[in-house]
């Protein structure tokens, strides 16, 4: 796809942007006002703004993100020592948006990616946050690339190994990859 597709359109009816909203509608959630990461970035280009540079794996993730039209994350795995689960918000989980000090308060019920009780992501695709920042001393890093089996599989696979490959080539790591669904909701990514 490409952003300049998305030039001067409405990206909330986006044929790729629709099935995120969708199931935003089905968390009764207002698509509106908490839109999926890939709908945020594009909105912003459709306005003429620039997508700001924030370090080269956030700007790789943004990239991929744009091209396939599928919400991604970037998140520092080293800086804890728990597993990254999405589930639902417990009490106890605590939240720092990017570039605050303050916790926000979570929604009974609402979905996050987490370690521990360190909410990485609210509202599944929405919003990272200080937890998991990507930094110069970054070593460890986990990429969620949120799509549906039954809607855009055919973009998760080509985006996943795209990544790796620009990962190995780029960056000289090693790279594990994954995939995570209701009948196989575990991804052992021990090296």
């Amino acid at each position: 796809m490409g952003q300049a597709c998305f030039s001067q359109v409405n990206v909330r009816l986006v044929p790729e942007i629709v099935p995120y909203r969708e199931a935003f509608r089905a968390q009764d959630l207002n698509p509106n006002r908490i839109p999926c990461s890939a709908e945020t970035m594009f909105s912003r280009i459709s306005r003429g703004k620039d997508m700001p540079r924030i370090n080269p794996l956030v700007d790789l993730n943004n990239a991929l993100s744009l091209n396939y039209v599928i919400p991604m994350g970037t998140q520092d795995l080293g800086c804890s020592s728990e597993d990254i689960d999405m589930r639902y918000a417990l009490p106890g989980d605590i939240f720092v948006p990017f570039g605050g000090e303050g916790t926000e308060t979570l929604d009974p019920g609402e979905i996050v990616y987490v370690a521990g009780h360190e909410v990485r992501t609210r509202r599944w695709t929405w919003r990272q946050s200080e937890y998991g920042k990507i930094t110069a001393d970054t070593s460890h890093v986990f990429f969620p690339i949120d799509g549906f089996t039954d809607v855009n599989q055919e973009q998760v696979d080509p985006i996943r190994a795209e990544l790796a490959e620009h990962l190995q080539g780029m960056f000289h790591c090693q790279v594990i990859t994954g995939f995570v669904d209701r009948d196989h909701p575990i991804c052992n990514l021990d090296m």
